[in-house]
This record gives structure tokens, C-alpha cells and sequence, in this order.
């Protein structure tokens, strides 16, 4: 079992930022490919970005591309996601996952299906 903590959502301005951390709990952190989605009120969760095991790689939605950027500290067992020049639209449930997958160690996936332990989410919420 994998428990995965998301915290530092909130309330933030458009063109604010923020970053979001994602703590993980149980089986070796090391191996998974983490990911971020988003779900927004009335809409499908959204893939924002992935991250393979050692952080080499990743993978961003079209959405986020250029505003987002993931990393992860295997020694805190922690993926991050900072997110910058927010919009309104950004609004949504902020879920970090983990994948047991494994293709390669530059794995990393916009997939849900490839993800196998989420988190509880956290709120933001972008201002205009």
C-alpha cells in the first residue's frame, strides 16, 4: 500500500503561483513514476504532468506546458508541483498518483489507468 498526502493548495491571484507537495507513505517511493491531474467542477480529471522514478523525465499537459514544473526528492519521499502565472481556469482538485507501472526506467504517464494509488486531492483556487 502506497498513502499518498497532498497539501499547499489554496486561494492565489491569477498570474500568482503556488506549489504543491505530495507526500508519500509506504512501499518504496523510489520506483513509481508519480503524476499530477486535476479536476475542475462538472469536468473530467485532467493529466497536468508525470515524473519518472529519479526525476530525469517528464511529461506536462498542453494545458500547464510552460507553467508547470514537477520534481521530487526520493529522499523525502515527496513530489512537488509548481505552478506559476495561475489563471482562473486552473481552478480545480489538485490529486497526486502513484504507478506501479513499469516500461523503462523514463517512464512516465498521462494515463489514469497507469496509476494505482491517488490521493485525497487538494483545493486551489485562482482569483481574476
Amino acid at each position: 500500500q502506497v498513502q499518498l498526502v497532498e497539501s499547499g493548495g489554496g486561494l492565489v491571484q491569477a498570474g500568482g503561483s503556488l506549489r504543491l507537495s505530495c507526500a508519500a507513505s509506504g512501499r518504496t517511493f523510489a520506483s513509481f513514476a508519480m503524476g499530477w491531474f486535476r479536476q475542475a467542477p462538472g469536468k473530467e480529471r485532467e493529466f497536468v504532468g508525470s515524473i519518472n522514478w529519479n526525476g530525469g523525465y517528464t511529461l506536462y499537459g498542453d494545458s500547464v506546458k510552460g507553467r508547470c514544473t514537477i520534481s521530487r526528492d526520493n529522499s523525502k519521499n515527496t513530489v512537488y508541483l509548481e505552478m506559476n502565472n495561475l489563471k482562473p481556469e486552473d481552478t480545480a482538485v489538485y490529486y497526486c498518483a502513484a504507478s506501479l507501472k513499469y516500461d523503462g526506467p523514463y517512464f512516465v504517464s498521462a494515463a489514469q489507468t497507469d496509476y494505482t494509488y491517488w490521493g485525497q486531492g487538494t483545493q486551489v483556487t485562482v482569483s481574476s
